[in-house]
């Protein structure tokens, strides 16, 4: 596996529906669990699959992506592994910056020519799973595929919102269709397992997740240089021209981290007594940067359901189905429930906090304040008795210093709240 593959893992463009979470950064940059990066998790995959060749494609707002890559993933002198960026570039041939998926791949895939491998895993930036890939990689081999698309089978409800494949008994996809209309449904009908049938799991959505022969890949990309999306140019042109296209079924947990809804409800479920994406294994690790952080400390704080970060200082009364990130600082008497709390970057010092002229001076969330149904993001200053309950009632939009989506109000990056507000 170590010398039969490289992995390309998709940077994602402007990551408009995550905004503001991605108004400083690219969307795999974003925090999550309280200590990771969205992009720590195909490469954490990649890394426990034994791919050890790993480039991150990169365009919007990359300088966080590549300050945390580059602080994170580096392999001994005696190891050919690596993690590199590859950034969006001008060359003698390309004048244009990425316009999309396939395209980034096109203008990069020169750089892993140096490289001997067979086959190219494709992987996006910004999704939640554990996969072992090398279950991918063998399918794809037993089958001698030109490519492997993984699959998850969905119930109608889900359908109209993916890509579809359809498939014959051996599992080769026949046709494909981008978000299907619900009258269309019936005749996109795949031959699933009988403990996926039962649940009316019938259609097999598009993980946005392949693997190439190599050079199926270059013929596909060379022969269609007007295609910039593999989901919706490359995998169908694929398709039409007889490649041979496998599926590969996926039976785990899988989300697109693709809105804010969907962000904060995958973070929040990391509190339930057995979350569905286990950061508990003794094997197949989550990798981040090595912080080394103190312990957090707790002074009279209740919580239940909460995932708590290293390097915190908490005085609040009480914590309830939160996400706490890394070096927050919250004061006494405070109640946080539903919430992401993303922490802040570094410690103040006393005497910063004193000789501050910013107000609150602060960072992180001060005394006997409410956050309810919150994203509150990194270095945050939220004065004393402020109230922050989001939920249907509030009408999305921007409102100065803070964003409401979905009935969440965010507070984007370096944001202050002052003393009393009420939201």
């Amino acid at each position: 596996m170590r010398r039969k593959a490289i992995a390309v893992i998709l940077g994602g463009g402007k990551g408009t529906r995550l905004f503001p979470l991605t108004k400083l950064r690219s969307k795999p940059a974003v925090p999550i669990a309280g200590k990771y990066r969205l992009v720590d998790i195909p490469i954490s995959n990649c890394l426990n699959s034994d791919i050890r060749r790993i480039y991150v494609l990169t365009q919007f707002n990359s300088a966080s992506l590549n300050r945390h890559i580059k602080n994170t993933y580096n392999f001994d002198v005696f190891s050919d592994g690596f993690v590199d960026i590859l950034a969006a570039e001008q060359t003698p041939k390309s004048k244009t910056w990425y316009q999309g998926t396939a395209d980034a791949v096109r203008q990069s895939i020169h750089h892993m020519e140096s490289h001997e491998h067979q086959h190219v895993f494709v992987l996006s930036g910004d999704q939640l799973y554990q996969m072992d890939y090398r279950n991918l990689m063998g399918k794809h081999e037993r089958f001698d595929a030109d490519l492997t698309v993984a699959t998850i089978p969905v119930v109608a409800e889900d359908a109209t919102g993916f890509g579809i494949m359809k498939t014959n008994s051996s599992g080769e996809i026949e046709s494909f269709v981008e978000k299907p209309e619900p009258d269309e449904l019936d005749q996109w009908q795949s031959e699933t397992e009988e403990k996926f049938k039962k649940d009316g799991r019938v259609y097999l959505a598009s993980m946005g997740i392949y693997i190439f022969k190599k050079e199926a890949l270059k013929v596909l990309l060379d022969e269609h240089d007007e295609a910039t999306d593999f989901g919706k140019e490359i995998i169908p042109q694929a398709i039409n021209n007889n490649f041979k296209v496998q599926s590969f079924e996926f039976d785990g947990y899988w989300t697109d981290i693709g809105t804010i809804k969907s962000f904060f409800e995958a973070n929040l479920a990391l509190t339930d007594d057995l979350p569905k994406f286990n950061l508990y294994d003794n094997e197949d690790f989550i990798y981040t940067h090595a912080r080394l952080l103190p312990a957090s400390k707790l002074s009279g704080t209740t919580f239940d359901h909460s995932v708590l970060a290293e390097g915190c200082l908490i005085e609040a009364s009480r914590i309830e189905r939160s996400v706490i990130g890394i070096r927050s600082r919250i004061g006494k008497g405070t109640t946080i429930e539903n919430s992401i709390i993303m922490g802040n970057d570094y410690f103040q010092s006393q005497d910063e906090m004193e000789e501050s002229d910013e107000e609150p001076s602060v960072m992180g969330i001060g005394e006997r304040c409410f956050v309810s149904n919150a994203i509150i993001d990194k270095n945050v200053r939220i004065g004393d008795d402020v109230r922050i309950a989001g939920g249907d009632h509030l009408e999305d939009g921007e409102y100065g210093n803070y964003h409401v989506v979905d009935g969440i109000v965010i507070v984007p990056k370096g944001e202050a709240i002052p003393a009393g507000t009420k939201i």
